[in-house]
């Protein structure tokens, strides 16, 4: 059965983030476009994001310098022209966002000139994270939703899923094979709607939910890598997983992160018993990569058979801490922890998905059409280990880059008048969704388990074999079910998951983020782990 799709627009943008309103709003003044949001529009990574943003603005730093940095963070497989690509267009990407209304945070020299403050983070060799104290995220993410709200040329749906893409071939139209538009879950309706475009945008972020433990919202549940996977995209690096050294150890606030900038102004990791361990392992002791610093607080937290690690910086000024760190201050405050004073418990949590659908320059992945953009995207500039701040950078970069590609392109670009109308009558409502939650928490506490910050290769195919099983049961839960939000997203996870295990398999050494036990030493050369749909036997 045919319809009119109940959605139109020249550019669908699945996602609300850095990335996705960043692209949004360069798009609108002469497409229309239309942004999905899963939840409200401001719960996404990029509103928790506390650091900042990487860009050179201090003259006695360099791109040079910003682009060596990247490639010793990314531990030998950075793509060294996507580095350089990135760094090259940070600053005017950085500035279109202040044109926009972000504030960072400024300072006054001794010669009474205003400049923006710059911290210095993880990897870094010199002062440029540019941030708006430590909430940055929070100022990008609150003023481009506020533009983009208010835009004439851009419809945002809340409350919206994209379930799959719409491939002209899979609809049999005919020419060359490319994207059409996409089937959403309108939760408010409760019904699958229909949406056609000449271009369609993934900025949906990571798959740090696949684990237990984790620093990111909700929705950060793969999506766009599953989708993108089924439409015959490659995915690369999925093994890389960046678990953040420092997440508050708290019952109260499992997914409270401690912003690196805390180390990067002088807070120090110890013990239980108050000593340092950071300077036993790397001579930049509390500022090395955070492979590195997550794998010395597991190894410590083994070690001792100890819950945590402990983050203390209260042997700096009471005021420059509250000045410095006051949405961190009074969080912990609430929490009966007092930043100035007390040593904070923390451990590390899945924070950052390194890896994703394979684009080039502008975005671009191997179908016509499609795009992605953000944390979802694999462009080579993270390789074995995200530095610190380079992940706003890379939404805004792309964000800009596929804009201009998009904006050449859509001229051409063919329209179709109809699509598949979503097909409910073979399907009932959903009889036991204890089975979904059973299958969520089993996939994620064996991620934790087997294929975590320390791996092994029996632990990876064990967690291969748990998946495959798990695969079935969805799959046949999906094939009999209406569709829900829960099972939307049990559905890419466990493809994310596969995914991750079988890159983690290819890779026989240790680099950055994949540590191994079977393999501890690092290859003398390397590069990509990369998956195709067209070679890979998926079930």
């Amino acid at each position: 059965m045919t319809t009119s799709p109940e959605l139109t627009c020249d550019v669908l943008i699945i996602g609300s983030g850095a990335a996705g309103l960043s692209l949004a709003l360069r798009l609108a003044a002469h497409q229309k476009v239309i942004v999905l949001s899963k939840g409200p529009m401001s719960e996404g990574s990029t509103y928790y994001a506390q650091g900042g943003i990487a860009a050179v603005f201090d003259e006695t730093d360099s791109i040079a310098s910003h682009v060596d940095d990247t490639l010793i963070a990314g531990a030998g497989i950075v793509d060294a022209h996507a580095a350089e690509y990135v760094a090259s267009n940070a600053r005017h990407c950085v500035q279109w966002l202040i044109d926009q209304g972000v504030l960072f945070d400024t300072h006054v020299q001794p010669n009474g000139e205003e400049v923006y403050h710059l911290t210095r983070e993880g990897g870094h060799s010199h002062r440029r994270i540019l941030h708006a104290a430590d909430a940055t995220g929070k100022e990008v993410e609150t003023t481009l939703v506020g533009k983009a709200m208010n835009h004439p040329n851009i419809q945002v749906l809340e409350r919206s899923n994209a379930v799959d893409l719409i491939l002209s071939d899979k609809i049999g139209l005919p020419g060359h094979r490319r994207v059409v538009g996409a089937w959403v879950w309108n939760r408010n309706k409760e019904k699958v709607e229909t949406c056609q475009a000449k271009a369609v945008v993934l900025a949906t972020g990571g798959a740090s939910k696949v684990y237990q433990y984790t620093t990111n919202p909700d929705i950060s549940s793969g999506d766009g890598i599953a989708m993108a996977w089924r439409a015959g995209c490659r995915v690369a690096n999925m093994e890389f997983n960046q678990f953040h050294p420092t997440a508050l150890f708290h019952p109260q606030a499992r997914n409270f992160l401690l912003t690196e900038a805390l180390r990067g102004e002088g807070a120090w990791l110890k013990r239980p018993d108050g000593t340092r361990f950071m300077p036993e392992f790397d001579e930049r002791a509390e500022l090395a990569p955070r492979d590195i610093v997550a794998r010395a607080i597991d190894h410590e937290m083994k070690r001792l058979g100890v819950d945590c690690m402990y983050l203390d910086i209260s042997h700096k000024p009471a005021d420059f801490i509250r000045q410095h760190f006051p949405t961190i201050y009074e969080k912990l405050l609430g929490l009966g922890i007092d930043l100035t004073k007390d040593p904070v418990p923390v451990v590390p949590a899945a924070h950052y998905t390194c890896g994703g659908v394979m684009v080039d320059d502008h975005g671009r992945t191997d179908v016509d059409g499609l795009y992605a953009i953000g944390e979802v995207s694999y462009t080579g500039l993270h390789g074995a280990n995200r530095m610190a701040s380079n992940s706003l950078l890379e939404c805004l970069v792309y964000g800009w880059s596929a804009a201009e590609d998009i904006t050449r392109r859509l001229p051409d670009a063919q329209q179709v008048d109809w699509l598949p109308a979503w097909d409910e009558s073979r399907v009932d409502n959903p009889d036991e969704r204890v089975v979904i939650q059973h299958n969520w928490h089993e996939l994620r506490l064996l991620m934790w388990d087997y294929v975590g910050i320390v791996r092994t290769t029996k632990r990876l195919e064990r967690a291969l074999r748990r998946i495959t099983m798990l695969q079935q049961e969805i799959d046949e839960y999906y094939a009999n079910f209406r569709v829900s939000n829960n099972l939307l997203e049990l559905r890419n996870l466990v493809q994310v998951a596969e995914l991750i295990v079988r890159c983690a398999m290819m890779r026989k050494e240790s680099r950055g983020l994949h540590f191994t036990l079977d393999y501890p030493e690092q290859l003398p050369e390397s590069g990509p782990s990369i998956l195709s749909p067209q070679t890979h036997i998926n079930r």
